[in-house]
C-alpha cells in the first residue's frame, strides 16, 4: 500500500485495525515475516472500511474470547492474584462495564496503573496480545462514534482529555513471530 496521509480519527482507527488484521493472518499462517498476501489483506480491509463495504467486528466476538480465556491475566497469563482491570482507566473516563474489563494479575495491574494501554505497552517494550489490542481499538472506535469524534482531525484529539491516546494507536506491528494472538492460546500451546 502506498504511503498515504491519514488525517481523520476514523481513518487512523481503520488503518490500525487493518494492520492488526494483517498481523493476525500472518500469525495464523505461522509466518516469520509479512508477505504480499498479508499486505493485500491490509489494503482490502482498509479500503473496505473506508468505503463502508466492510465493518469492524463487534465487541461480542471479543467477549467470547474473554470467556474462553477464563480467569488468567490477559497480559501475561498468570493465574495468581487476579483482579479486574479497566482497559480504559476509569480515571481517564473509562466505563465500569464488561466491555472495558479484563482479568489482570496484581503485577500487571500495578504496572499499568492509570496508564493508557498503548502507553503501558510502549513502557513495557513488549507488544500486547493482538486480541487485547483489537479490543482497545474497538473501544476507541465506539467511544469516538458515541462522542462525534470519528471525523475529527487527529491533531484535534491530541489536545483533548480522553480515555485513550490517539497518538499511540499502533499503525505498524512487529514481525509475526514476535506477536501472540492471546494469552489463552499461549497457555494451552503444546
Amino acid at each position: 500500500m502506498a504511503k498515504q496521509k491519514i488525517e481523520t480519527v476514523r481513518h487512523l482507527i481503520y488503518y490500525s485495525y487493518a494492520n492488526l488484521a494483517m498481523a493476525h493472518t500472518a500469525i495464523d499462517k505461522k509466518q516469520e515475516k509479512y508477505e504480499m498476501f498479508n499486505f493485500m489483506i491490509r489494503a482490502k480491509l482498509f479500503k473496505g472500511l473506508k468505503d463502508g463495504t466492510m465493518n469492524m467486528r463487534t465487541i461480542f466476538d471479543d467477549e467470547k474470547i474473554k470467556l474462553q480465556t477464563g480467569q488468567i491475566c490477559n497480559y501475561c497469563g498468570s493465574a495468581d492474584k487476579l483482579a479486574l482491570d479497566h482497559i480504559f482507566p476509569q480515571k481517564l473516563g473509562g466505563k465500569d462495564d464488561a466491555e472495558n474489563l479484563i482479568f489482570a494479575c496484581r503485577t500487571c495491574n500495578s504496572s499499568k496503573g492509570k496508564k493508557d494501554l498503548m502507553e503501558w505497552m510502549a513502557f513495557r517494550g513488549q507488544f500486547l496480545p493482538l486480541m487485547i489490542v483489537r479490543r482497545y481499538l474497538k473501544l476507541t472506535f465506539n467511544y469516538c462514534n458515541e462522542n462525534g469524534l470519528l471525523d475529527k482531525q487527529i491533531d484535534e484529539l491530541k489536545q483533548m482529555e480522553l480515555p485513550f491516546r490517539i497518538d499511540l494507536l499502533p499503525t505498524s506491528f512487529p514481525k509475526p513471530n514476535e506477536l501472540t494472538l492471546n494469552i489463552y492460546e499461549n497457555k494451552n500451546a503444546p
